[in-house]
């Protein structure tokens, strides 16, 4: 029996103990941590929270929204959709929320698959009317029937967590599948999770790897965290620490706080690229700025190899990483 290494005993505190997170967006942020409930809940609903449906994150267990772009004014219930978008994006009062409402309702019942979707994502959320997860799996599938992939994408994550419908991680598979299909990376990811895990299909790694590598080549930081992971495994794709390393960088370019604790570590131990002790302290330290105290101890350690003033450069290159907070003005979901 062999003792893990740094990066093989940190892998697996990170990808285990939040295996959801990083392997999909399943909960939508499937790959740091295994889903887990929000704590700030919309009253009435505990499928759905307020950061969940503000942000345009892909994480968590949340429906996700996305920006209105191409859209074709010509068709019925565009202008009406726009009108609400506008209203969801104004100062959150009551009364804009259901004129919102109101708005996306109007465009739903014309058919506009944009409007639908972001009607049941209100209707989930309780925006604007009572929560009512039954309204958001309606308008949601007929989002579906038109062939629109962000519903595939948001019925994918109903059928996962049970929200108005009986937990099914197959009929989950079967609407990520779609949405996968269809080009949505957030659908690619969490498929990928699926095959990954054997959540409503048989487990298969290799074809996990293919909806990752989709993902991970799209910019989803998700599924590069979790194709690295395959490869730092060997499990479904070679074992291969470089192309695991190169992974792990690009998601921890983009924030991902466990592929930032597995960068440092790897350059901690010089897996995947030469070793560097104040770059490991500089990603291990980013992560924990942001609230990731996995690699804490990993840090703490590190530190006592290095002069203070390597520690202090370090230190302040990690500040420079920590993503800027957003004002609740502008955290506003973008709706479809």
């Amino acid at each position: 029996m062999r003792l893990l290494s740094l990066v093989e005993l940190m892998s697996y505190i990170v990808t285990r103990l939040f295996a959801v997170v990083g392997a999909s967006l399943l909960a939508a942020l499937i790959t740091v941590t295994p889903a887990r409930a929000q704590t700030d809940a919309v009253a009435g609903d505990a499928c759905v929270s307020m950061t969940m449906v503000r942000l345009l994150a892909r994480e968590g267990s949340s429906v996700r929204v996305s920006p209105s772009t191409g859209l074709v004014w010509q068709k019925a219930g565009s202008r009406e959709n726009e009108k609400g978008i506008a209203l969801a994006q104004a100062q959150d009062t009551l009364r804009t929320l259901q004129e919102a409402h109101n708005w996306f309702e109007k465009a739903a019942r014309k058919g506009y698959a944009p409007a639908q979707v972001n009607l049941a994502v209100l209707s989930l959320a309780g925006w604007g009317a009572p929560p009512n997860a039954g309204a958001a799996l309606y308008w949601l599938r007929e989002a579906a029937h038109q062939g629109y992939a962000l519903a595939y994408f948001d019925l994918g994550i109903l059928y996962m967590n049970g929200c108005g419908v009986h937990r099914d991680y197959h009929e989950a598979f079967s609407q990520f599948e779609r949405g996968a299909k269809a080009g949505d990376s957030a659908a690619q990811t969490n498929l990928g999770y699926l095959y990954d895990q054997g959540l409503g299909v048989a487990e298969d790694r290799a074809q996990a790897a293919v909806w990752y590598q989709q993902a991970a080549e799209s910019g989803v930081a998700e599924g590069q965290y979790n194709l690295a992971d395959l490869y730092l495994r060997g499990e479904g794709v070679p074992r291969e620490e470089t192309t695991a390393f190169a992974w792990f960088q690009k998601a921890a370019q983009q924030g991902h706080t466990g592929a930032r604790i597995m960068l440092g570590s790897m350059y901690a131990e010089g897996r995947g690229t030469e070793k560097n002790l104040p770059s490991a302290c500089e990603w291990l330290s980013a992560a924990t700025l942001q609230g990731d105290t996995r690699g804490t101890a990993t840090l703490q350690a590190l530190e006592h190899q290095l002069t203070p003033e390597q520690v202090a450069q370090s230190r302040m290159r990690a500040q420079l990483l920590v993503p800027l907070p957003k004002s609740n003005r502008h955290e506003i979901a973008l709706l479809h």
